[in-house]
């Protein structure tokens, strides 16, 4: 018998490719933080002799989700502005929270409440942009989390950096130094058309083609965001960044609410990603995101759930449900963005947009050993007749149990083992206390 470090049988292997395929009765061998193989559970025992063994008689596994939009450490300011416009909301409650509470500690702490929502939800890697990337990058090292940190380019000083310039070479600093890290990538993250200025955008397209690496922006959220680009540069947002070159294989565009028939076709052809973000689009009365269509023209659509201070969770769960639903009544059609189509959107399709679907977002034998177990033998999930249709349209997230990343427990029978949940609680608590003081 091969010995190895960690056996896994399941009722139900879910590895997203190929597409639709559900394995019944079947085990996962785990060495060295990598999936060796998948196989029948009687072929498994026969011939693995593993240090940890699991038997999940009710569960499913599923590849770990991929969160691929977030702004981590705004965890802290969940429920601070509810139920404004999307401007409003920025200008006259968000940025002015930013300016008096973000600094290095913030990041921290808002950082470690979010990647231990996001495990306890099943999700194993996130794309995250906000402030004090360094610190985002630390924490989720320390606790053994798959991230791609954004390197943020904003036009105007903050805490964080002084000018377009300085945020890129703090930016590029961060990047250095987590080149060859095993789980944390970088990404620029320029915020938006609307707060970056031609000159710096020119810049992150020379560097990413050089570094490889993506870009993450919010691009086309709302029909005011078109206004501002029209009366500034008498062209719309994606006309712009085709024009600066910046429509390529690395972008990833969240957002894309306000999207013409051309512009979905050129952003197709140029091989550009899109994050649909469904319920924070919703909560801000932003747009739709046509999703069918952007999937029949071939472009690669993953999900994000935006920040917690504006959606108001870090449910990737509830954001698969509300993806499939939602692109359902937008395109009239019911067969649009089936189960297992939403399901790869949150798994395969946003390791695809990072530049991971080499290394996670399925299960398969090399791939990292990213594993998310969902128990789905109570009252709420049973009958089962679909699994794939049970994880997306009956599960929650409270129903995962389990949670690896590259072969690492992270979380055991809902306990987190690389997070002290206490300490998380009772700083989120002191922050509260400092930030309702002001509000």
């Amino acid at each position: 018998m091969q010995n190895i470090d960690t056996l896994i049988h399941a009722r139900w292997i879910i590895p997203v490719e190929p597409e639709h395929t559900v394995y019944e009765q079947h085990s996962l061998a785990i060495h060295d933080g990598r999936i060796l193989e998948i196989l029948p559970t009687p072929e498994a025992s026969a011939k693995y002799q593993s240090h940890t063994t699991l038997r999940l008689s009710e569960h499913a596994l599923i590849p770990g989700l991929i969160n691929a939009h977030t702004h981590a450490a705004m965890s802290l300011f969940r429920g601070l502005a509810d139920d404004l416009p999307l401007m409003e909301w920025l200008n006259n409650h968000i940025w002015p929270a930013e300016g008096a509470w973000v600094s290095p500690e913030f990041v921290q702490d808002g950082t470690q409440l979010a990647i231990a929502e996001m495990l306890r939800g099943g999700t194993t890697c996130f794309n995250d942009m906000y402030f004090f990337p360094d610190e985002t990058a630390r924490v989720a090292d320390d606790c053994h989390m798959r991230a791609c940190v954004g390197l943020i380019v904003i036009d105007f000083p903050t805490v964080w950096a002084s000018d377009a310039g300085d945020y890129l070479r703090k930016g590029l600093e961060v990047h250095d130094r987590y080149r060859d890290h095993p789980l944390i990538r970088t990404a620029f993250a320029p915020h938006a058309p609307y707060t970056v200025s031609n000159d710096p955008l020119d810049k992150i397209r020379i560097y990413a083609d050089e570094l490889d690496i993506p870009v993450h922006m919010h691009i086309h959220e709302t029909a005011d965001e078109i206004g501002q680009s029209l009366a500034h540069y008498n062209e719309r947002p994606l006309q712009r960044l085709d024009r600066l070159g910046l429509l390529s294989p690395h972008l990833i565009g969240v957002h894309m609410t306000q999207l013409t028939v051309e512009e979905i076709s050129r952003y197709a052809a140029t091989g550009g990603h899109v994050v649909h973000c469904p319920e924070s689009n919703l909560k801000l009365a932003s747009g739709f995101c046509p999703v069918q269509t952007l999937l029949k023209s071939g472009v690669n659509v993953a999900i994000g759930t935006d920040g917690a201070a504006s959606n108001n969770d870090l449910d990737m769960f509830g954001e698969m449900r509300t993806a499939a639903l939602l692109a359902k009544a937008v395109a009239g059609d019911a067969s649009a963005v089936s189960a297992a189509t939403a399901l790869r959107m949150a798994t395969l399709n946003g390791a695809k947009a990072l530049g991971l679907d080499e290394e996670t977002g399925s299960l398969l034998p090399g791939k990292a050993a990213d594993i998310t177990a969902v128990h789905l033998g109570g009252i709420e999930t049973q009958p089962v007749y679909h699994p794939i249709s049970q994880l997306v349209y009956a599960t929650g997230r409270d129903k995962v149990t389990d949670v690896w990343v590259a072969g690492r427990h992270l979380l055991k029978e809902r306990v987190l083992t690389t997070l002290d949940e206490h300490a998380i609680l009772t700083k989120a608590r002191q922050w509260r206390e400092k930030i309702k003081k002001y509000d």
